[in-house]
């Protein structure tokens, strides 16, 4: 069943969840830039909390899904301030965010910020990529079409055009993280494919520099996509998951 978290701005961000037992911790699924939580990341790991009653919850960030707002007047501190409201909302222990590519950013915003943020799972994450990927890819033609146009339209891989907004970049500008000491000392488990074409691998591994965490583990996945939804790799998502229940 489909709930509603009502947020203080009266968006809604649209949520599922499995009440498991009550001395785990909470695992929140933090989707990519414009997925939902029907994604098959996200489904399993939903199905994996409930064999193992562990506590799970997916959501809509504002824009995306079934969630109210447009998706062209978010930004990474909208969907990151959204991973809080979740965990603030529908949360009261621990909590171990599961970040997937644009949600490996909000993640780790979240984590720097949230004290209940204890772990996190990042899956071809790609903290800076507006900056760092997007806009130093541009031409000029493109950057132009940006001030003239409001908004830019690249073709996805996975369904339609990525819509990259003024207010997107110019927000992910201001919150870049792989210039700086990251200050997260939780265990982070990074899951990286190995030929993932949108976020390159020797990018994700920026962050084993700069994160304060002396547990980190970095498994580079053969042959992996940026979708990383073979069996295999959902094997070893829930593998990963399966660390942190055994610990606590």
């Amino acid at each position: 069943m489909t709930n509603f978290l009502e947020t203080e701005d009266g968006e809604r961000l649209a949520y599922k969840h499995h009440m498991g037992h009550a001395e785990t911790p909470t695992f929140i699924w933090c989707g990519g830039l414009k997925s939902d939580m029907e994604g098959s990341k996200a489904v399993h790991l939903h199905n994996w909390a409930k064999a193992r009653d562990v506590n799970y919850i997916r959501f809509d960030y504002f824009g995306h899904g079934v969630s109210s707002g447009e998706f062209t007047d978010g930004t990474v501190t909208r969907w990151a301030d959204d991973v809080g409201r979740v965990i603030d909302a529908l949360t009261s222990s621990d909590v171990i965010l599961v970040g997937s590519s644009m949600g490996g950013w909000a993640s780790l915003l979240t984590a720097v910020s949230h004290p209940r943020v204890t772990a996190l799972i990042l899956i071809n994450p790609a903290p800076d990529f507006t900056e760092k990927m997007i806009w130093a890819g541009w031409d000029d033609a493109r950057r132009e079409m940006l001030v003239t146009d409001g908004v830019v339209y690249e073709p996805s891989d996975y369904g339609d055009p990525y819509a990259y907004s003024k207010v997107l970049i110019e927000d992910g500008r201001a919150r870049q993280m792989l210039d700086a000491p990251i200050k997260f000392d939780g265990p982070i488990r990074i899951l990286q494919g190995e030929q993932d074409s949108v976020v390159p691998w020797e990018y994700s591994q920026k962050i084993i520099d700069v994160v304060t965490s002396k547990d980190v583990r970095y498994t580079l996945v053969k042959g992996g996509d940026h979708s990383l939804s073979r069996p295999q790799d959902l094997k070893l998502l829930t593998q990963t998951a399966d660390e942190f229940i055994t610990q606590s």
